[in-house]
């Protein structure tokens, strides 16, 4: 068995017996871990010990667990949470036991991101795609003709205003265009792109240039939509993020990764193209923003997923 195989084996073990001890003996656990044992209540105590088992199901029983994997980063997030607000909250019984206890959960984030990263590059491995790029296809139907659309994406300043992630980009001339972008872990980076094909009202295709931070390439394709409904947008992409493996989890875990990005994207493309403006829908947790969502399209075609 591989080595990445073992641990994630191991991630499973783990979880099955604190899942177990979170279910029989919650009040218990809290107390070791110096937290009251209200803060937080037994019986979410007990609900994260069947999270842990639905984790241990998964990386214990399947060949390919990498969902199972970044459920417990995803875990790990919500107890680091839930500890951090005892520690910085009400009194908690033993403060020492308390940091200690947050201490420990986040060196085993950091395992559980590490395994899930290599789990994945595993996976792609297998495949036989690169690891570390990953691959991206989207599409969305538009109420406009073809010329329209293509006019609009054609001209890359253009962008920023529907890619949320996007701060500018500048045409350079000969096909070459910079681009400044958000990005997970390194905050802000720039890179330079070259057209690589194109065809005029049909097909655009780019790479970015040798040594760019970010190392992408892909194309976008406009056809007509049947029944005189418009155009169908079509994106394919390839990218190789900053900061590597660990720049795909932390983008996960925040929503960032061009995969949760360009579905979002395109339903803005449409809403600026048929409505001259996005349209945005806030997710509100606890009477606070938590994240941008564009508004979803009320009438058909709705977005295609690939």
């Amino acid at each position: 068995m591989a080595p990445t195989r073992t641990v994630a084996r191991g991630l499973g073990a783990f979880s099955l017996a604190l899942g177990v001890v979170q279910l029989v003996a919650p009040r218990r656990l809290l107390a070791v871990s110096g937290i009251r044992p209200r803060d937080p209540a037994p019986g979410v105590t007990r609900l994260v010990g069947a999270r842990e088992l639905v984790a241990a199901a998964g990386l214990l029983g399947q060949r390919r667990p990498v969902p199972f994997a970044w459920f417990r980063v995803a875990g790990d997030a919500m107890d680091l949470a839930l500890v951090g607000r005892a520690v910085t909250g009400r009194r908690p019984s033993n403060a020492g036991r308390t940091v200690a206890t947050l201490g420990a959960l986040a060196a085993i984030t950091a395992v559980d991101l590490v395994t899930s990263v290599a789990l994945a590059q595993e996976r792609q491995r297998e495949e036989g795609t690169t690891p570390g790029r990953r691959p991206v296809r989207r599409a969305i139907t538009i109420g406009q003709p073809r010329e329209n659309v293509y006019a609009f994406w054609r001209d890359f300043t253009n962008l920023p205003k529907f890619m949320r992630h996007l701060q500018s980009v500048e045409e350079l001339g000969g096909g070459r265009s910079r681009w400044t972008a958000k990005a997970p872990v390194v905050g802000e980076v720039s890179w330079e792109a070259a057209i690589t094909a194109e065809e005029p009202g049909s097909r655009i295709a780019w790479r970015s240039l040798p040594a760019s931070a970010v190392r992408h390439e892909g194309s976008v394709t406009f056809v007509d939509a049947p029944g005189d409904r418009g155009t169908e947008v079509h994106v394919e992409l390839e990218y190789q993020p900053p900061a590597g493996p660990f720049g795909v989890a932390v983008a996960k875990i925040q929503g960032e990764e061009p995969a949760q990005q360009v579905g979002d994207d395109l339903r803005r493309l449409k809403q600026v193209l048929e409505t001259g403006e996005v349209l945005v829908s806030d997710a509100v947790m606890n009477g606070h923003r938590v994240r941008q969502r564009p508004a979803q399209p009320s009438a058909d075609p709705v977005l295609v997923e690939a």
